[in-house]
């Protein structure tokens, strides 16, 4: 696409830090979870700043916005898993609503994006 790299784009960035934040929110996550709903939000927060890697590097805006649109795909499953997290008591309100705001930040961003390509 552009001259830019992936590694430049701040969604790209702050997703990063999601993957951190999200990692460490996990470890205090019981044991009995490490296979469960452990697994499917670090594949989730994962995908998130892959896909955008991924589609930036790809030929043209439109793939770029397909890959957009499969991060914020990753982004509401990973919110979603993230009050499941919570209404189950594995973690609090205060553990989970910093990486809730943090990933609506990345939502408006990848939505923001997308829109600039069309």
């Amino acid at each position: 696409m552009s001259g830019k790299s992936y590694k430049d784009l701040l969604v790209w960035q702050k997703s990063i830090d999601a993957v951190v934040v999200i990692y460490n929110l996990i470890k205090l996550l019981p044991e009995d979870e490490k296979y469960g709903i452990a697994l499917q939000m670090r594949r989730a927060a994962v995908s998130i700043p892959s896909n955008i890697a991924e589609g930036q590097q790809r030929k043209s805006s439109k793939e770029f916005i397909n890959f957009l649109s499969i991060a914020r795909g990753s982004k509401a499953e990973l919110q979603t898993q993230l009050y499941i997290c919570y209404k189950l008591n594995l973690l609090s309100k205060q553990q989970v609503e910093p990486s809730m705001i943090l990933l609506s930040e990345i939502g408006k961003m990848l939505n923001k994006l997308m829109a600039s390509l069309n």
